[in-house]
């Protein structure tokens, strides 16, 4: 029960940029935020952007604040996430993850999620 698609993860150099997308269907609707996780092993899950359905507002975490960028398209139901400046503590499996309401850092506040897509940033 997939609910949302990532693509694009994969290896990259430090340095190097990267962009993932998601893809989905009815839940780029009013009030859905879409959040970008990440997990590294042996690591709680955390969060790397969200996004409101209209406004466009948006939050970061600090670590990835200024390399990253996060926008959807909800005509076309997709969300991307613009990744710059990367390493190798980026690595992980990054997911995708919808909610209704409004841009959360809290992981337990989405309840529909993709399968996630691995990132590894090495040379």
């Amino acid at each position: 029960q997939v609910h949302l698609v990532e693509s694009g993860g994969g290896l990259v150099q430090p340095g190097g940029s990267l962009r993932l997308s998601c893809a989905g269907s009815g839940l780029f609707l009013p009030h859905f935020a879409i959040g970008w996780f990440r997990q590294a092993p042996g690591k709680e899950r955390e969060v790397v952007s969200s996004i409101s359905s209209h406004t466009g507002g948006t939050l970061y975490a600090d670590s990835v604040k200024g390399r990253f960028t996060i926008s959807r398209d909800n005509d076309k139901e997709t969300a991307d996430l613009q990744m710059n400046s990367l390493q190798p503590e980026d690595t992980g499996v990054y997911y995708c993850a919808a909610r209704w309401g409004p841009p959360s850092k809290q992981a337990h506040e989405y309840n529909y999620w993709g399968q996630g897509t691995q990132i590894t940033v090495s040379s």
